[in-house]
């Protein structure tokens, strides 16, 4: 791709990703992203096809980079316990690099009636389901060997999971609730430690 074209994808996505993230995606119009971007709406269909095609581009995009950020925390001889510890500081490092795709992927706009929508829903909803299998996997894998008591591993990992979701959402807060990168860095450990602990055989 020669680098103008790089550059107006890049502008596309950026536009994209601003407005996707606020409204459905019945909502929103490719004049609008068009305009944002600062291109015409003819570089949407010449490079994407057509605003389903923009926005399923976006949604790989912001999975291809949390499998990036969790690719780190689920590291090969890491202890189950450590890899949980780990995940949810990869998860806060990739809010705090992409503070827009972690919303996108952990509260996602209303896809809207559209058929393509519902199926790019579907699609960011399974994939999140293949990242949350790999803490499933670790809590399995620490009952296996002895370390975590008996405990339904999809259920924990769904609480932990919505727990760091939670917790995170507090950055981008504009009152009194909201929390600094640290803070939130240390809520996560506690409600990482809740958890683990309540694993742990005495």
């Amino acid at each position: 791709m020669d680098p103008r074209a790089e550059r107006t994808v890049e502008s596309l996505l950026r536009a994209a990703e601003q407005l996707f993230c606020k409204r459905s995606f019945a909502e929103v119009t490719l004049e609008e992203i068009a305009t944002d971007a600062g291109v015409a709406v003819g570089s949407v269909y010449n490079h994407f096809g057509s605003k389903a095609g923009l926005h399923a581009a976006l949604v790989e995009r912001a999975l291809d980079t949390d499998r990036y950020f969790m690719d780190l925390a689920y590291v090969p001889g890491r202890s189950p316990v450590d890899q949980l510890y780990a995940a949810a500081a990869e998860y806060l490092a990739f809010y705090v690099a992409n503070p827009e795709f972690f919303r996108m992927l952990a509260f996602p706009a209303d896809p809207g009636s559209y058929p393509a929508g519902r199926e790019l829903a579907d699609r960011l909803a399974a994939s999140v389901n293949e990242q949350n299998a790999r803490m499933v996997e670790a809590i399995k894998l620490g009952i296996d060997t002895g370390v975590l008591r008996e405990v339904d591993a999809e259920a924990t990992a769904t609480v932990l999971w919505a727990a760091w979701n939670g917790i995170i959402s507090l950055g981008w807060r504009s009152d009194g609730l909201s929390r600094t990168t640290d803070e939130l860095a240390q809520l996560l450990r506690v409600a990482t430690d809740l958890v683990a602990h309540g694993l742990l055989i005495d």
